[in-house]
């Protein structure tokens, strides 16, 4: 029997002026672990007169990661935070009760020819940890955990596991992992993982119980204990997931909440604009209707 549970494709959506490739939420998944929301955005190469602009939007419930594999992204939040995304740096936003940010093009690139090609998630609180403070959190890429084994590179994004663990701040029990082969290559990390497990494919392609899988798909797998797979030279994957959590996630647009009361207070503070502001930021992202991130097939 395949330990693949379910095969996820990429879809398209809009975030901003930009197109992106949906991973999650899924209707048949909703969530892997904490994790709630996984966009892939690009990669696309952007004109002289183009550029990245999502204006100020809300988040409750969650904790926003941003890692680049190109380009660059200037964030920032109603904390004050400013700060420049590069490739191999990780963003982490923690919203708790309510948070505001923006992303852009950063201006020394507004004007010339640039690329963007990345991921955004969205990792759910703790219910005790839902209405926290919001903070933010920039790891740079040399403080992030890398090694070699058996001829794989192995990245610690986020979470500990491998006896290793990321220096960004978690709320819960979790991991994210990139994985790169340059040759063919066997992995067996099973015994590692813990609670739910997921894999999604960047380049390349894998093969797992005679079955090839490649680009723009996530994996899920039946049981994480028996992750084993193999790499075909150049591929590059991302292993995610962890302890589920015992309440349900509610998703509308930015908001994550285990209740609809706490979502339907966010909708009312961003509709009256009583969310914290971004010095130097004047426009916004209006709430949307109906439900934009409503799972689709």
């Amino acid at each position: 029997m395949s330990n693949i549970q379910l095969i996820i494709e990429e879809r398209p959506s809009v975030v901003g002026n930009f197109m992106v490739g949906r991973l999650l939420p899924f209707r048949e998944k909703r969530t892997v672990g904490p994790f709630a929301f996984i966009d892939h955005m690009g990669p696309v190469s952007l004109r002289d007169y183009e550029n990245f602009d999502v204006p100020p939007h809300p988040h409750i419930g969650l904790s926003t990661l941003t890692y680049l594999f190109e380009g660059s992204i200037m964030h920032r939040d109603s904390l004050g935070s400013a700060v420049e995304i590069k490739p191999g740096e990780v963003n982490w936003m923690t919203s708790g009760k309510g948070i505001v940010h923006s992303e852009r093009t950063p201006e020394y690139l507004r004007h010339s020819e640039k690329s963007l090609h990345g991921l955004q998630i969205w990792v759910a609180l703790p219910k005790e940890l839902e209405q926290m403070e919001p903070s933010f959190y920039h790891a740079s890429d040399h403080e992030i955990p890398h090694w070699q084994q058996d001829g794989i590179s192995f990245k610690l994004i986020a979470g500990e596991v491998f006896g290793r663990k990321s220096p960004v701040p978690v709320y819960s029990p979790l991991y994210l992992i990139e994985i790169k082969s340059n040759a063919r290559q066997t992995v067996s990390i099973g015994d590692e993982l813990f609670g739910e497990s997921a894999l999604y494919i960047l380049e390349g392609s894998i093969e797992n119980d005679g079955h090839t899988y490649g680009p723009k798909q996530i994996l899920v797998a039946n049981d994480v204990k028996l992750c084993a797979f193999t790499m075909a030279e150049n591929t590059t994957v991302y292993i995610f997931g962890g302890e589920k959590f015992p309440e349900e996630r509610f998703i509308f647009w930015n908001f994550v909440a285990t209740s609809h009361e706490l979502i339907e207070d966010a909708k009312k503070r961003w509709t009256e604009q009583t969310f914290p502001k971004i010095d130097g930021e004047t426009g916004f992202v209006p709430l949307p209707e109906p439900n934009p991130l409503k799972p689709k097939t």
